[in-house]
């Protein structure tokens, strides 16, 4: 029996899933830090309240050796000690990226993420937010 309620994406949309899959290769290929990257898609994936990608960026995170503490503290940020500037710098970014809600602040976000990062880092991060709120949507429309 078909299921009439989810939209069936890898059946209907292929090429456009199998060049979705092409593209977070690339991004890993611009050398952004892991660690960073489980801890940016992962409060992406909060904020966008997608269970099965935070379940997903969970484990993976886990298994890539980040702690459980920081994991738990994840939401909770910019209110304890557990980040380092930089991560709270990819954090603060990937909110406003996520959310939109206040485009004013990303002149001022992008002057922090360079304090941090190379320019490579910065587009890389971005490309990591924009395809984690794309994935996060796709899941999403399907929960």
């Amino acid at each position: 029996m078909k299921d009439e309620t989810t939209i069936r994406y890898p059946q209907l949309a292929r090429a456009v899933m199998q060049a979705l899959a092409q593209v977070n290769p690339a991004i890993d290929a611009l050398g952004l830090d892991r660690m960073l990257h489980h801890l940016v898609v992962l409060r992406a994936s909060q904020i966008n309240g997608c269970a099965h990608c935070v379940k997903m960026h969970t484990r993976e995170a886990r298994e890539d050796g980040e702690s459980n503490e920081r994991l738990d503290r994840l939401v909770v940020w910019r209110h304890v000690d557990d980040y380092t500037p930089r991560e709270k710098a990819a954090l603060a970014f990937t909110e406003a990226m996520t959310r939109l809600d206040d485009q004013s602040v990303l002149p001022e976000l992008r002057a922090a993420l360079r304090e941090h990062f190379t320019e490579q880092e910065v587009a890389a991060l971005g490309a990591d937010v924009a395809m984690i709120n794309l994935w996060n949507r796709i899941s999403i429309s399907n929960q």
